[in-house]
């Protein structure tokens, strides 16, 4: 597991259970972006959701922190019911402060990492058909539409899928 990576002042590391109100700050506003109106506020807990995320053994959420501010977070594990060798990237989101800075590309270099650690194969992701950015990053880095999961035209998500290379 990846606890801590220090280059020049950029720390990657595991989050800790007291930082998830910042994790969920930083989430709302990253995903803000790509809602025409704002994010909705369905009052849902985002806090308690990412505490969650953080104390769960079987899964991994980790940070980029920057000069001291946390920049970026993502958090992945293998859904129920998974085939083995499978593990699903449920949320990564940079500050929209920080973005084209090489933050995201040094996360998600992380999350490979682990997984190639963790011996797994392959990573699944949905994104929100309204988050071109998103879209554009994950091309990329070579996500791909996962043809087991096609796109219906009223679901709000793509589904891609990710090979992770060998070491």
């Amino acid at each position: 597991m990846i606890h801590e990576r220090v280059t020049g002042n950029r720390v990657i590391r595991t989050v800790l259970p007291a930082e998830t109100e910042t994790v969920a700050a930083l989430h709302v506003r990253a995903r803000a972006t790509y809602y025409p109106d704002g994010l909705p506020d369905d009052g849902y807990d985002w806090a308690t959701a990412w505490r969650t995320a953080v104390e769960r053994p079987d899964g991994h959420v980790l940070c980029v922190v920057e000069h001291g501010r946390m920049v970026a977070v993502a958090s992945f594990r293998a859904p129920e019911d998974a085939p083995s060798g499978l593990v699903k990237l449920y949320q990564f989101h940079v500050d929209p402060d920080h973005w084209r800075s090489g933050i995201g590309t040094a996360l998600h270099a992380a999350c490979v990492e682990q997984w190639r650690a963790d011996g797994l194969r392959t990573a699944v992701l949905d994104v929100h058909t309204g988050n071109r950015r998103a879209q554009a990053f994950y091309a990329r880095r070579g996500w791909f539409p996962d043809p087991e999961h096609p796109h219906a035209e009223d679901d709000h998500h793509l589904f891609l899928r990710f090979d992770v290379p060998g070491e």
